[in-house]
């Protein structure tokens, strides 16, 4: 199912409880979230260069891949860019979006980045409306969260997170209790952990 083995059966055992529980509690509340569905993190370099990003994104289209988020950006090299994808289906789906994925000669080089071998970052800003005597308690949740103000507004004000998905849908739930006006995130960006597959293009 794509959900790290390994860490379910060490929570059961440090925990005390029958390892089958855990592991059914955990596969159940996968199943819930993602109808049974995998969710991926691709990695791939690409040229630098225009139409790049439509040709990855149209083949996803005409093959009917769903993308849950895509973020991309220059290199180290400007020769190259890195682009992260989000995608969410079943295993067969997502080993053929590696299998398309290579055949595109923009595509240097492209990675599966697995939880726990790598770090997950996005950026989150939702501007709330709030008057005087609500700004101390979102502030105080900002702090909580280490989250930021960026913009104070006599109205309302700004504050944006960084940090995996789990901890903006966190800050972003308690949020909703105030009325959201305005919500912007960027998408995953990644990077596996360590330099052992660290790709040097030439």
């Amino acid at each position: 199912l794509g959900i790290p083995a390994e860490p379910l059966f060490r929570s059961a055992i440090v925990k005390g409880e029958p390892i089958y529980f855990i592991v059914l509690s955990k596969l159940l509340l996968y199943f819930k979230i993602f109808g049974g569905k995998m969710r991926r993190v691709f990695s791939l370099i690409v040229d630098n260069s225009s139409g790049v990003l439509s040709r990855v994104a149209g083949l996803f289209s005409r093959r009917g891949y769903n993308i849950d988020s895509l973020t991309v950006g220059e290199t180290a090299d400007p020769r190259f860019s890195r682009m992260t994808v989000v995608s969410i289906g079943d295993e067969d789906t997502l080993d053929q979006i590696v299998k398309q994925l290579r055949k595109l000669e923009d595509v240097r080089d492209i990675k599966v980045l697995e939880e726990g071998k790598s770090v997950f970052r996005e950026i989150i800003m939702i501007k709330v409306k709030a008057n005087a005597s609500q700004r101390q308690d979102i502030a105080a949740l900002c702090d909580i969260f280490r989250a930021t103000i960026v913009d104070v507004a006599k109205d309302c004000l700004t504050v944006m997170l960084t940090g995996d998905n789990s901890k903006l849908e966190a800050l972003s739930n308690l949020l909703s209790d105030y009325e959201v006006l305005e919500l912007a995130r960027t998408g995953l960006t990644a990077l596996s952990r360590g330099s052992e597959d660290v790709v040097v293009l030439n």
